[in-house]
């Protein structure tokens, strides 16, 4: 079977992984993905053939995925959360035009997004975006102008990859776009470690935020000019009527 399936294994524990991502994950003959992905789950799969780049080396990943797969394997390409999401199922899906007698399937995981919203409670309840602040695949320039963007059209917010060593201040430079149209008191929150040891979370507000350090395992939530701090818990209403029915 000439086959590769994009698997997201979802934000950490292998209890947070869908059923049909364990269940191909069994099947597959080759599991490859970034090292620290492969690391997490070597463990599980002591019979797999286990293959692993380290960061930076997506192309050369994903071609050696195509390349087994070729040879007539079942291959699993793991990513963390969901793989259509800052992960390889692009990469994935452009180098299958160079092998077409591979079969290509995607198979969906749970993003930092949603696993990081329901640790808050419910910040996603109405429309939001995503925006990773990496800037190693796309210009600060246009990051900076779909932040810009986003705060002017009052979407509550999901920042994926918000500091890293190079980019300590990258956060706080968001931080200061989104202040262009956002109150100072706007209600916020951010995850670390969604679904692993040592989770974290916290509300705090917008200029709370911008004076937070992360690092590149935090997922960051800004929200809209309607969320709301309830207890600890961080809720975007969608304009659902509470009525008295006592």
């Amino acid at each position: 079977m000439k086959k590769i399936v994009v698997v997201g294994l979802g934000p950490g524990e292998r209890d947070q992984m869908t059923f049909e991502a364990a269940k191909v994950l069994e099947r597959c003959d080759v599991l490859v993905g970034y090292q620290y992905y492969i690391d997490s789950i070597k463990d599980q799969y002591p019979h797999k053939r286990l293959l692993a780049t380290p960061m930076r080396r997506e192309v050369e990943r994903c071609r050696m995925a195509m390349e087994e797969a070729d040879k007539g394997q079942m291959v699993a390409m793991v990513c963390s959360g969901d793989g259509g999401v800052y992960g390889m199922a692009g990469l994935i899906c452009q180098l299958a035009e160079e092998y077409p007698q591979v079969e290509v399937e995607i198979v969906p995981g749970v993003t930092a997004a949603l696993s990081g919203a329901a640790v808050l409670g419910a910040p996603l309840m109405h429309d939001f975006c995503v925006i990773s602040l990496s800037d190693l695949l796309t210009p600060w320039e246009l990051i900076e102008k779909r932040l810009d963007a986003a705060g002017a059209a009052d979407f509550v917010l999901c920042l994926y990859n918000p500091s890293s060593r190079k980019r300590a201040d990258y956060l706080q430079k968001a931080c200061d776009i989104l202040l262009r149209h956002r109150r100072s008191e706007t209600v916020c929150g951010l995850v670390r470690n969604i679904g692993r040891e040592g989770e974290e979370a916290r509300v705090l507000s917008l200029a709370q935020l911008r004076e937070t350090p992360v690092d590149m395992f935090t997922t960051v939530f800004v929200g809209n000019s309607c969320t709301q701090q309830l207890g600890n818990r961080m809720v975007t209403p969608r304009g659902y009527h509470l009525e008295d029915r006592r």
